[in-house]
């Protein structure tokens, strides 16, 4: 298995694509000053307190309050609420909690209006981000992610990720955490963390350390609402949370930006920096690596199967339905075994797509039925081990005697929405178009405007790959006829983000000629 990130910056933001094995799993779209991202620490106002959810509405500076339940204020909310209170009124000078007397973790069961009071200012983080008509979700309790740690303030234990399986390596890492960890501080260890050098850990403990005081500072002078302290941009967060030996390639269509990914992977995995790559090819990079034709068929409603099946994927506001179809898919082997092989083959699919739209909430899968109790447990399995890569948190049910599996996923921030259905440009969805022959000469002669008028010295079309083919087929095709007429080779791309009718030019800097 190899993962490789696609880093392609526009002029409106950066979009991030994660392939395994060149299939889109992941993708991310990052515009600069983005508020209320999961991980953002703010000093927030209390606006009011509900006791029949047992919840408080908190104002962070979103257009709509946010929501925090009591459940998430955390055992030490105590001792975290006096720090807050304690820096804002200047009594709390040092990051440090070395000599900090922790409060008694609040009741478990307790009452919101017990420990929280309207107009009292709060240290928050954002645990989901808006969704819908919903402000933000969040947590009172404050953790710090780095590479191979979670930091958890006003606490002394050690955690570790169940993943590490080893009793020998559970038993090397708490030991080593707890000789170099500060006083009142509790760590959560990583899956990443296993086998890795105590100076390496070490490291990124120092680094979450420097972080908590930079928090503490921002603090001093905060007035709510206020953020505090930002997560970091989620080409690093990915980077942070996923690179490993799987990583072989990060491929970057921007100079500057290649240079600042370059140094965020020497900083944490210094052996690994060859692998970050700056695109300097005149097709587009997500073209280039078959990012956009892969976005094309897995954002519609219909999501086609590599063998002729497809899915149907509806939205409500409460659940996702998924209806597995075996379309025109034929077989020797009879009913049931062709059932089998369609739906172990949409289970891969759906596994692939809930990561990739990042689908949240319920999940019902209409798959195709089975009579064979086996077939079903292996369908039940499989779905399992496909979505064992899913960093969502996920529950799968086995299939109900409907055939229904039924699949619960954290759902953290909105759903990734892309429209993927086209509507005409000419016609604008009528149906009647302009003559073929009169949308050649229009292209025509805007490349003689551009050759004549404007003194371009370079100019590249890119079409829809349909128009692609029109232009370049023929032994006397449109675009030896151009070479004929300017003296300049004209190339001609095909471009399947492109409308049917849509066209660009760019120059000899890749860069989009306007007209």
């Amino acid at each position: 298995m190899s993962l490789e990130l696609v880093v392609d910056s526009r002029a409106n933001g950066i979009w991030l694509a994660l392939l395994r094995d060149g299939k889109l799993i992941e993708l991310h779209e990052e515009q600069g000053g983005s508020d209320f991202s999961v991980g953002d620490v703010y000093l927030g106002k209390v606006r009011k307190i509900v006791p029949s959810l047992n919840a408080a509405f908190v104002d962070v500076g979103y257009e709509k309050d946010a929501f925090l339940h009591y459940l998430d204020l955390g055992p030490q909310f105590a001792s975290h609420h006096k720090f807050t209170k304690d820096t804002l009124h200047k009594k709390q000078n040092v990051s440090d909690l070395q000599y900090f007397k922790l409060e008694k973790d609040i009741v478990k069961d307790g009452k919101m209006d017990d420990v929280l009071s309207s107009n009292q200012s709060i240290l928050v983080q954002v645990a989901k981000e808006p969704i819908s008509s919903k402000g933000p979700r969040l947590s009172a309790e404050v953790t710090l992610a780095g590479r191979y740690l979670v930091l958890v303030p006003f606490s002394d234990k050690i955690s570790i990720s169940q993943k590490i399986k080893n009793p020998e390596e559970r038993e090397r890492l708490r030991t080593q955490l707890d000789a170099i960890k500060p006083k009142n501080f509790g760590v959560i260890i990583r899956t990443v963390a296993e086998n890795k050098k105590v100076s390496q850990i070490d490291q990124d403990l120092k680094n979450l350390v420097e972080k908590w005081k930079t928090l503490h500072n921002n603090l001093k002078t905060a007035t709510p609402p206020q953020r505090i302290l930002g997560e970091i941009d989620k080409t690093s967060s990915i980077l942070r949370d996923m690179l490993n030996s799987d990583f072989s390639n990060i491929h970057v269509n921007d100079a500057q930006l290649t240079d600042e990914i370059r140094e965020f992977v020497c900083s944490i995995a210094p052996e690994r920096e060859k692998i970050v790559k700056n695109y300097d090819g005149k097709i587009d990079i997500f073209e280039k690596f078959g990012i956009s034709k892969q976005i094309k068929a897995l954002f519609g409603k219909k999501v086609p199967l590599p063998s002729g099946g497809y899915l149907i994927i509806e939205h409500t506001e409460a659940m996702h339905v998924i209806d597995v179809n075996s379309g025109n898919r034929k077989g020797s082997e009879g009913q049931e075994f062709n059932a089998l092989t369609t739906n172990l083959e949409a289970a891969e699919e759906i596994a692939r797509v809930l990561q990739l739209r990042d689908m949240g909430g319920i999940i019902c899968v209409d798959f195709i039925d089975m009579h064979e109790k086996e077939n079903n447990r292996m369908l039940y399995e499989k779905m399992k081990d496909f979505m064992k890569h899913d960093r969502a948190k996920h529950n799968i049910l086995a299939p109900s005697k409907f055939g229904i599996i039924e699949i619960t996923r954290q759902r953290v921030k909105p759903e990734t929405e892309i429209v993927t259905n086209e509507t005409c440009p000419t016609c604008n969805g009528t149906g009647e178009i302009e003559a073929s022959i009169l949308f050649a000469e229009e292209i025509e002669s805007n490349l003689n405007y551009l050759l004549f008028d404007k003194k371009e010295k370079k100019v590249a079309l890119l079409v829809h790959p349909y128009l692609e083919a029109f232009f370049k087929k023929g032994i006397i095709s449109k675009q030896l006829k151009w070479w004929l007429k300017y003296k300049k080779w004209i190339p001609v791309r095909g471009m399947s983000a492109h409308h049917l009718l849509e066209y660009s030019f760019i120059n000899g800097d890749n860069e989009e000629i306007s007209i």
